[in-house]
């Protein structure tokens, strides 16, 4: 074999044997659901794999049948079976950003990067498209498209990592293509906490001002209450006194982890740790409030060791 066939064929192998070593250690939470809930998505799932059944060549049915079987919390499976859609439509975005969003899930985060960079080759230079919901807002209006999520959850991937240079890299071209005000608080709400991560106050600052008080936003309320504090236009100290620690739902998930933040960028860090701290003490185990919490802790342990 040839030297450089024998270079590719180790490069893809190394990333083969990666992507099933994390699918086989990692950690798998169900989330907790109500008993309704539990047989709405068991009813969507058996759905969906009856359509898929009738067509097993459509990449679209092997997409949802892979989301409906996530959202029951069986994640490994899902990615395997966005994996056995890749290899028979290695050309479909879709199917490398939501696998690349379960690997999160697992906090396989190299193998999440690596699928959203293929991802990210094969948009370039095609339009975006509006992805459809699976679990649908109360006005049952997609918020956001698929080269906006490719681009958020890399920049997300990378930020949990703590490779924070290469999340602003990605989050600015998430911001080209947040055309709705629900997409475009969520990519400035990573945004700013991404620059002041890098210590780019000034820069920090003057994205959030860009945010104006009146937009008309559908499910990323949480979100735009955090870029208010950020823009200093609500107090923190309000926000904190909404929450409710431990995290039982996103929401406290999320306005928990942009506040612990707040705290760490005002130099309390022990405040930032104990909310950190109360957020994984929640049930939220695979939403991204969650995750970087537990990033976060994680990395602070790491710095304190001898």
């Amino acid at each position: 074999m040839k030297p450089l066939l024998v270079i590719t064929f180790c490069f893809f192998t190394s990333v083969a044997s990666a992507q099933t070593n994390c699918l086989q250690t990692a950690r798998e939470v169900a989330p907790q659901l109500s008993a309704e809930a539990r047989r709405d998505f068991e009813t969507r799932l058996n759905q969906a794999r009856e359509l898929y059944e009738k067509d097993r060549n459509s990449a679209d049915r092997i997409i949802w049948l892979g989301r409906r079987t996530a959202y029951l919390g069986r994640y490994k499976d899902a990615i395997r079976i966005f994996t056995d859609g890749i290899k028979r439509f290695p050309a479909d975005a879709r199917l490398y950003r939501h696998r690349g969003h379960r690997f999160i899930t697992l906090r396989c985060f190299d193998d999440a990067i690596a699928d959203f960079k293929k991802a990210s080759r094969l948009i370039k230079g095609r339009p975006d498209e509006i992805e459809p919901d699976g679990l649908p807002n109360a006005r049952n209006i997609p918020t956001s498209t698929l080269q906006s999520n490719i681009w958020y959850h890399l920049g997300l991937a990378h930020y949990l990592k703590g490779d924070f240079q290469s999340a602003l890299d990605a989050y600015r071209e998430a911001e080209k293509v947040s055309t709705n005000a629900d997409m475009l608080v969520a990519t400035t709400h990573w945004l700013y906490m991404t620059l002041r991560r890098l210590g780019r106050e000034d820069e920090a600052r003057k994205t959030v001002a860009a945010i104006k008080d009146d937009l008309d936003i559908i499910e990323n309320d949480d979100y735009y209450a955090l870029i208010r504090v950020y823009r200093g236009t609500h107090r923190a100290a309000d926000l904190w006194n909404q929450l409710n620690l431990p995290a039982n739902n996103v929401s406290n998930a999320t306005l928990g982890y942009g506040l612990g933040n707040w705290f760490l960028y005002h130099g309390q860090r022990e405040v930032a740790i104990k909310t950190f701290q109360q957020i994984t003490a929640g049930d939220q185990w695979a939403s991204f409030g969650y995750i970087a919490a537990e990033s976060e802790l994680s990395q602070n342990k790491s710095k304190n060791q001898p």
